[in-house]
């Protein structure tokens, strides 16, 4: 009898022990029951690791090291703007093959530069301009996440620039919120067949920014100002301080590229998160994409951004936390993925100061069109031989050469030789050229050229120089500088164990990595491997 009670002791704990591994293997292996996508615009690694001793342990603290930081994310592709950078992230795609070569495109039908993603057939709530995502040529995970819950997820993206918004809520999102630079109101597009929440349009209607902007104000977080590193002693005498006037011609635009703007985003993404039980629905997965900034304050007034900028990472790793910690009491970061990238690149904001005497000069796109455009006359007599500059991009009037005989791939190598001796163009290619080459040094330049929609010559301004594309009002100014910069990502959620990678890894294989996560499809164009 008491060898019979041990045995049935015996037995049941060994059931017992087998359902408490039965259910910790499906705690272990189950499903976020949400994917929280955070794009940073033109984040890098190099002030993030310089600034962490000043950072709370809420936000780039927690995911440097409770999940995977990536410190090297190689964007491989040239001249990546916050549009397609998000779409190489988001399909796992080239420039070239994702549609979305850049946030602007010459459009021969209508002989003008255009948003990449504007669309007439799409009617825009609260705004006037027209967005659809239906120029973005592959699946996102987006769309993915979407597809893998038969639509009964939700997919939601808010970000101050309308194009991202669109890119990261994709084709099958259930909504996509964006900034309207005109009068600060939140907007969408009729794309999106999901109403916008009522706490939005609450917030336009009660509490618009247009009535709340010219309260705001933004000045150094840290009150002692010699706790920011390596900025020289006139910063640190004269710290800055930027207001936003409500009947200024480029207040929105100023804001949107402020800290302030961060702050806004956050705030609508946590209402979301409250509002809509995100995560908290059923079994389908939901997605929250989110756009922030830490670009340099292209507004700074003495030329010299340095301090804004910490500022601006300080700031940022705040709203991280908040952020995070509203995750945490809504849908549990236990439940969550979280997913944080920069967008791939670096614009600085001003040029150099000409007392330092750094070989420089002007490029005025507007003057090498003319001239470019003189030198076919002289060939070929009178005509409008070259009808755009974009983007480094000369288009040519096909049609007219062909009107007079010519071949135009032919004469676009004429007109890459005269380019090529105008001051302040490094280099110059055809088209033809670049697509056919196989010279690795011009791999990245092919890469972020769309065939169907790149000119017939591409230059290369000289770095030092400033280009200025004046063909446009008002004038864009770039300064042009051929530098590498680290860009990081990170990945916190189930599963995911806390390591650094130091390696380089490919921008490329983000997507395939948070599919591979969330046990789902990669993007139809995604051709990398997981990295876990």
């Amino acid at each position: 009898m008491k060898q019979t009670q041990k045995i049935q002791r015996l037995v049941t704990t060994m059931v017992c022990s087998l359902v408490a591994m039965t259910s910790v293997a499906q705690t272990a292996t189950g499903r976020p029951k949400l994917v929280v996508s955070i794009m940073v615009d033109q984040l890098r690694t190099d002030y993030v690791e310089y600034l962490q001793s000043l950072f709370t342990e809420q936000g780039f603290r927690r995911l440097m090291k409770q999940g995977a930081y990536l410190r090297d994310v190689d964007f491989r592709p040239a001249g990546l703007d916050i549009v397609s950078g998000t779409a190489l992230v988001y399909t796992g795609a080239m420039p070239n093959a994702s549609g979305v070569a850049a946030s602007e495109a010459y459009n021969p039908q209508t002989l003008k530069r255009e948003a990449t993603l504007n669309d007439p057939a799409a009617i825009g709530n609260f705004t006037t301009a027209t967005y659809s995502p239906r120029a973005l040529a592959l699946s996102t995970f987006s769309d993915e996440i979407m597809i893998d819950g038969a639509g009964l997820g939700l997919v939601y993206s808010i970000a101050t620039d309308p194009q991202q918004a669109i890119v990261m809520a994709s084709h099958a999102g259930t909504g996509a919120l964006w900034l309207n630079p005109s009068d600060g109101r939140w907007s969408t597009s009729t794309y999106y067949k999901q109403a916008l929440p009522t706490t939005v349009t609450d917030l336009n209607y009660r509490r618009p920014l247009s009535q709340r902007i010219d309260t705001m104000q933004w000045k150094p977080l840290l009150a002692d100002l010699n706790r920011y590193p390596g900025i020289p002693s006139q910063k640190r005498r004269y710290p800055f301080r930027y207001t936003f006037p409500s009947t200024g011609r480029d207040t929105y635009r100023m804001w949107a590229a402020s800290p302030k703007a961060n702050e806004e985003v956050t705030s609508l993404a946590i209402e979301y998160l409250r509002s809509l039980q995100l995560g908290r629905r059923g079994d389908a997965i939901d997605m929250l994409n989110v756009g922030l900034t830490a670009a340099p304050f292209k507004y700074v007034k003495d030329g010299d951004y340095r301090l804004e900028l910490e500022d601006t990472y300080l700031r940022l790793d705040r709203e991280l936390a908040r952020l995070l910690n509203a995750i945490d009491k809504t849908t549990g970061l236990s439940n969550t993925l979280i997913f944080l990238s920069s967008t791939g690149y670096y614009n600085n904001a001003t040029a150099d100061d000409p007392k330092y005497q750094i070989p420089s000069g002007d490029f005025s796109a507007k003057r090498a069109l003319s001239l470019l455009n003189a030198f076919y006359t002289s060939r070929h007599g009178s005509g409008n031989y070259v009808v755009a500059f974009d983007r480094g991009q000369f288009h040519l009037n096909r049609a007219l050469f062909e009107q007079k005989g010519l071949d135009t791939d032919a004469e676009a190598r004429e007109g890459k030789l005269f380019l090529q001796r105008m001051s302040g163009v490094a280099d110059a290619w055809t088209l033809s050229e670049l697509l056919t080459a196989s010279d690795a040094d011009l791999a990245a330049l092919r890469l972020s050229i769309n065939p169907k929609t790149a000119g017939q010559i591409i230059i290369a301004v000289q770095p030092g120089w400033n280009l200025i594309d004046d063909t446009v009002y008002p004038s864009v100014v770039t300064p042009v500088r051929d530098c590498a910069v680290m860009t990081p990502a990170f990945i916190l959620g189930p599963g995911v164990e806390a390591v650094t990678i130091g390696t380089p890894v490919d921008a490329a294989a983000l997507a395939p990595t948070v599919t591979g996560i969330l046990r789902i499809r990669s993007p139809n164009g995604a051709k990398e491997k997981p990295l876990f």
